[in-house]
């Protein structure tokens, strides 16, 4: 009887970023820059009745402001520049 053969595994990460040390305020970052999405119940039952049940659906993200040239702030940096201008 022949002896069964033995494999050697390697451990492989299954981590989403490898074996980077990632702090949780960037972890944070990555996340809400794609969007979470949270979904959950809860329900509290006595004697097999239920009494309360909550259900949890949310979509977390992050929004950016996009500046265009006709926004508020460019309108209020260009009244600046022309204050400045007529100053001078």
């Amino acid at each position: 009887m022949s002896e069964p053969e033995s494999f050697e595994l390697t451990p492989r990460s299954t981590s989403l970023f490898g074996d980077e040390e990632v702090a949780l305020v960037d972890l944070l970052d990555r996340l809400l820059a794609g969007g979470v999405v949270l979904v959950g119940d809860l329900t509290i039952s006595l004697a097999g009745v239920d009494l309360v049940r909550i259900s949890l659906r949310a979509l977390i993200t992050s929004i950016a402001p996009v500046e265009r040239p006709g926004t508020l702030a460019a309108r209020a940096e260009r009244a600046d520049r022309e204050l400045e201008a007529g100053d001078g």
